[in-house]
């Protein structure tokens, strides 16, 4: 029988009590709390690739970022992965596929090496940040629109980049979407973080400034949880909802996770 406990006041729960990774019970008891909680946390479970697969295609469907390429390595070893530049930008606050029609729904990161400090990862809940805005502000965010691109989250950890690595990035094409999310469960989100570049019809300035607070106010400590690393973890997400980051660490390290990350199925609005 599984049980959870809550890793904060504000998301996440440690599963405890797992027996078969299979069961459909016990899947669908997982993915209930993910949606509630947006964070799941399975301790030493020690999966391999196979497993985390298995597991993973139990949640449903799962992108693939190449043809046949299901699960990747997150690494800041170029020798270990192709794109350990790109991800010196998971340092700030982001939601994976913002530039895209359908953000994927979730992710599974599973710890095979961990850093000796630091290279812990972050989460702060989109929902509950929403919910505890004073109404003034609820209002003042209603109707307006956000667009996000790679850019925007590339800038962050290239502030003075060359003309080769722009136009590497203006490739991407820029999305348009509401800053509340109206869900189609009655919930609402913010959509926010790195690649959030500039508010439609709002002066750059100002635009910068409401975007800025926002980000401040979602990742205040009561909206946050922070996950230090043992190897074998299993780290579950709901993408939609949650903001997260990798805490910085040596790129020397033998810090080293497995990705697989789930087939969205509400697109933004």
């Amino acid at each position: 029988m599984i049980e959870t406990t809550a890793l904060s006041p504000s998301l996440g729960v440690e599963v405890t009590g797992l027996d078969d990774l299979g069961d459909d019970s016990v899947v669908a008891q997982l993915l209930e709390a993910l949606k509630w909680r947006g964070v799941l946390l399975i301790r030493g479970l020690n999966l391999d690739d196979e497993g985390q697969l298995a597991f993973s295609r139990r949640l449903g469907k799962l992108v693939q970022p190449a043809p046949g390429q299901e699960i990747f390595t997150v690494s800041l070893d170029p020798a270990k992965t192709p794109t350990a530049e790109y991800l010196k930008g998971t340092f700030c606050w982001h939601i994976d596929d913002t530039t895209n029609d359908v953000p994927a729904k979730a992710t599974t990161l599973s710890a095979r090496h961990v850093a000796m400090v630091g290279g812990g990862t972050e989460f702060a809940n989109t929902y509950a940040a929403y919910e505890n805005l004073p109404e003034h502000e609820k209002k003042r965010y209603e109707g307006l629109r956000v667009v996000h691109s790679f850019e925007a989250a590339q800038r962050l950890v290239y502030p003075d980049p060359t003309e080769e690595q722009v136009a590497g990035w203006r490739r991407l094409p820029e999305h348009e979407s509401s800053l509340v999310w109206d869900r189609r469960d009655g919930r609402r989100s913010l959509v926010i973080g790195a690649t959030a570049d500039r508010i439609v019809g709002m002066r750059p300035d100002e635009s910068r400034e409401l975007l800025d607070e926002l980000l401040t106010w979602t990742t205040q400590e009561r909206f946050v949880y922070s996950h230090e690393w043992s190897v074998g973890d299993l780290v579950v997400w709901d993408n939609t909802g949650m903001l997260h980051r990798a805490l910085p660490y040596d790129p020397s390290s033998e810090r080293l996770m497995r990705r697989t990350t789930i087939v969205g199925d509400e697109a933004w609005a």
